[in-house]
């Protein structure tokens, strides 16, 4: 199932928003100016605060990461792999873009 979070225009290029699907807060990113988004769990695991939407998109290696606000760990976007630490990963969400809303799959 698919549950229709925001228009895309509403979110502004290089910037995340946190969206609550259900019983879980996800953190959706739109890393660039085009229709490319990106949803992980909200939940900082290092600080279990819910911050990552508010976290910087950074590129490390080719890849697109967030680097939490509170103690700077980085989350890959693609699939919530954390960087400094596998055991901290968060969850992906699969996610796209529909007659310019986007969804998360649920």
């Amino acid at each position: 199932m698919w549950t229709t979070v925001c228009e895309l225009k509403a979110i502004v290029p290089g910037t995340g928003v946190c969206a609550l699907v259900g019983d879980a807060q996800i953190a959706i990113f739109r890393p660039h100016a085009d229709d490319t988004v990106y949803a992980i769990a909200n939940i900082d695991p290092f600080a279990e605060a819910s911050v990552l939407s508010r976290g910087l998109i950074c590129e490390h290696q080719g890849e697109l990461w967030v680097a939490s606000p509170l103690k700077k760990q980085r989350f890959r976007l693609r699939d919530g792999l954390c960087l400094e630490n596998r055991d901290y990963s968060v969850a992906s969400y699969a996610v796209r873009v529909s007659d310019g809303r986007i969804e998360v799959q649920n």
